[in-house]
């Protein structure tokens, strides 16, 4: 799947939009998941608006492409995103953590279309992403699953188990990205568990793995398309990104996890990010 110059602004334009969406809801809630949900905001935009085979219009269409943000709090990117495809109303947007909101600090199966998977408590995702990658193999069905996973979440087991499971079974349909960030809820990732080196971890599990820059659309595109080209063995994308991208104040910094956020810091990270005055004063007056 071939990507143009035009694809390539327009894809980094939707990061971009993702970036502003989340610090305006952040901003005015005053407190978030910013570090993890900032630098996921290029993958999101090249999995939903480039590489997934999904219908905002039929949420459960039986062939559409599996995406599981196994970092689920992270998980504002993903609302965004689905907003913006038009999944839910773009109002729910402005209702986060609210009773009987269906935008809740963590991701829940049932209550946010489109979401594929409750995820919260790390190390799960995969697993999950495995056995419908399994299923989609025993009824021959042609659609493909995305798991997305923190670095830090790298720490726990489960997800190397759902690894080795993955390569048992010729998983060639199951494609795992890592937000390599650098950071876990508590500290650097070198300190509280190297993960390093971790694309030949995954070759040696029997994966094919690739690193890449986490912030460029087109490397992103291109690893895709070459994970499709994958025959009988999983593919493994290890994204290296920046910890709360487009907020200053907290890029690639631990308290970035879950922060508390002044309303003049995210005016001017909106500003920073090319948002027009009017939409920011907008964006605080309702």
């Amino acid at each position: 799947m071939s990507i143009d110059k035009l694809q390539v602004k327009q894809l980094e334009e939707r990061a971009n939009r993702l970036r502003i969406e989340i610090i305006k809801i952040m901003g005015r809630y005053g407190y978030g998941h910013i570090g993890g949900s900032l630098s996921i905001a290029e993958m999101i935009a090249v999995l939903y608006f480039h590489e997934l085979k999904v219908d905002p219009k039929n949420p459960k269409w039986e062939d559409r492409d599996r995406f599981i943000l196994s970092k689920g709090h992270a998980c504002f990117t993903q609302y965004v995103a689905l907003a913006e495809l038009g999944f839910v109303s773009k109002d729910v947007l402005r209702h986060p953590y609210e009773v009987d909101s269906p935008m809740q600090a963590h991701p829940e199966l049932g209550e946010f279309p489109g979401i594929e998977m409750t995820t919260g408590a790390l190390g799960q995702g995969l697993s999950a992403g495995v056995g419908m990658a399994i299923g989609a193999k025993l009824r021959n069905r042609g659609f493909r699953i995305y798991v997305l996973l923190g670095d830090g979440e790298m720490n726990e087991g489960q997800v190397w188990e759902a690894i080795m499971l993955a390569s048992k079974y010729k998983l060639d349909n199951l494609v795992a990205l890592v937000d390599y960030n650098n950071f876990t809820l508590s500290g650097k990732t070198t300190e509280v568990m190297p993960l390093d080196p971790l694309m030949e971890k995954f070759q040696a599990f029997g994966w094919c793995a690739m690193e890449v820059d986490g912030h460029s659309v087109e490397q992103l595109v291109a690893a895709l398309d070459s994970a499709r080209q994958i025959k009988d063995k999983p593919t493994a994308i290890i994204a290296h990104t920046i910890k709360a991208r487009g907020f200053v104040p907290l890029e690639n910094k631990t308290e970035s996890h879950a922060a508390n956020i002044k309303q003049e810091q995210a005016m001017e990270a909106l500003r920073a990010l090319g948002c027009s005055e009017s939409e920011i004063q907008q964006a605080f007056r309702e």
